[in-house]
């Protein structure tokens, strides 16, 4: 035991008190020995009572923890403002946070997953409360792989028991649209390409109904068929000046980016505008395709849930190319209506009728299903068994019987 007043390392009497982070420490002026701690008053119980207590059973051992708590804080506070969300979003993932990392399943999770654990929450605040937010977006903004971000959210979703609605369609369209640089005249914007906001998302979603009725949108990444259709749209609007530009230039001069399957997803929004508009009687004396079916959208739009079935159903007959758009619009006809007995002149018709009845309205997985591996070719030692083949050591025993069951078998012969 060390003399009273002396340092037990070096002996030395030189003892000075030291405030070190606002916190008493007695300190050896000689060697630097520590020799109390000091008074740490925190919540702990023998803390409250100004008790001596050591670092390792004091509140400063979570200094770590907390310093973990207040970056994710700052991370969730610094998003809401990038994306200008209310207080009370704020407030909400903050607080989903903070009950995230008390959970033992966000302990010893790496890192990069515990940054994306701050958007994760911003994200579900954003769907609960139907703020039109896609995980794009939020990836984009933190550089995260959204694989990643997306098995973050499912275990956030798990762990809390959280109900995070999905996001429509209608809002997913108002959101993706807002990020076009198409509504504000610029100098690397042409003339031709400006367009009204109002009249493009309308266009759009209509588009977008009409891809969902056919079967486009369903079990498909929703950001491709959206800016297929904003495509559609955009040229349909003013198709003289814009029918020539491509949708990879389009998506250029729009500050947006071109998502791979969007042209896949534009063939096949097309090939339905060219079934429905086989149907339309005042479109029959055209010899449309690709290009010029764009000018006819909005009439294809009105009428489309008689189009579809009209164009696209089950049981194809004689009838396909008889009858006008029905939805109230009898009397509707243009000078280019005929009669059915002239419909067959027309270059449309003839078309569809030498392709023989179009598609049914199904899935294009169902459609177009894709090639199933081909099973290799047999090999010569895999020909037809002739039970002439010999038989080896090691399977003998399972054709060796016992004299019981060479008369039972005997026995059941006789019987058969």
């Amino acid at each position: 035991v060390a003399e009273r007043g002396r340092c037990p390392g070096c002996g030395s009497a030189a003892l000075v008190e030291d405030a070190l982070y606002a916190q008493q420490q007695l300190v050896c002026a000689a060697c630097g020995c520590v020799l109390a701690e000091g008074l740490l008053t925190t919540t702990y119980t023998d803390e409250e009572h100004l008790r001596e207590v050591a670092y390792s059973q004091s509140t400063g051992q979570k200094e770590q923890l907390s310093r973990c708590l207040q970056r994710g804080i700052r991370r969730v506070q610094d998003l809401c403002k990038v994306l200008q969300l209310p207080g009370s979003f704020e407030e909400t993932a903050v607080s989903y946070f903070q009950r995230a990392l008390q959970l033992p399943a966000f302990h010893l999770v790496s890192l990069e997953k515990k940054e994306l654990l701050g958007g994760c929450c911003v994200f579900v605040t954003c769907r609960q409360h139907n703020w039109p937010l896609t995980m794009g977006t939020i990836c984009s903004l933190l550089y995260a792989k959204q694989e990643l971000f997306a098995g973050v959210f499912l275990s956030l979703q798990r762990e809390l028991g959280l109900s995070v609605p999905s996001l429509s369609l209608a809002d997913l369209v108002k959101t993706h649209l807002s990020s076009f640089q198409l509504f504000q005249p610029s100098a690397d914007i042409p003339a031709p390409f400006l367009e009204d906001k109002e009249k493009l998302v309308a266009r759009t979603m209509g588009i977008v109904e009409l891809a969902s009725q056919a079967w486009l949108v369903t079990g498909r990444h929703p950001v491709p068929v959206v800016t297929a259709a904003a495509f559609l749209a955009w040229q349909s609007l003013q198709p003289r000046a814009r029918l020539s530009c491509p949708l990879a230039r389009f998506c250029r001069v729009a500050g947006v980016d071109l998502p791979p399957p969007a042209h896949l997803r534009l063939r096949e929004l097309l090939d339905i505008l060219l079934g429905m508009a086989s149907q339309l009687a005042w479109l029959r004396g055209f010899n449309l395709d690709k290009k010029t079916v764009v000018k006819h959208v909005g009439d294809l739009l009105q009428h489309r849930v008689f189009l579809l079935r009209k164009a696209f159903c089950q049981e194809q007959g004689e009838e396909q190319c008889d009858g006008a758009p029905g939805q109230g619009s009898p009397g509707q006809g243009s000078p280019g209506e005929g009669t059915p007995g002239q419909d067959s002149s027309c270059p449309l018709a003839k078309k569809h009728q030498r392709e023989g009845p179009l598609r049914p309205l199904l899935p294009p997985c169902l459609i177009h299903p894709r090639k199933r591996l081909r099973t290799p070719a047999p090999s010569a030692s895999d020909s037809t068994v002739t039970g002439d083949e010999p038989i080896s050591d090691s399977e003998i025993e399972q054709y060796l019987r016992s004299p019981e069951e060479i008369r039972a078998f005997r026995k059941a012969k006789a019987w058969s």
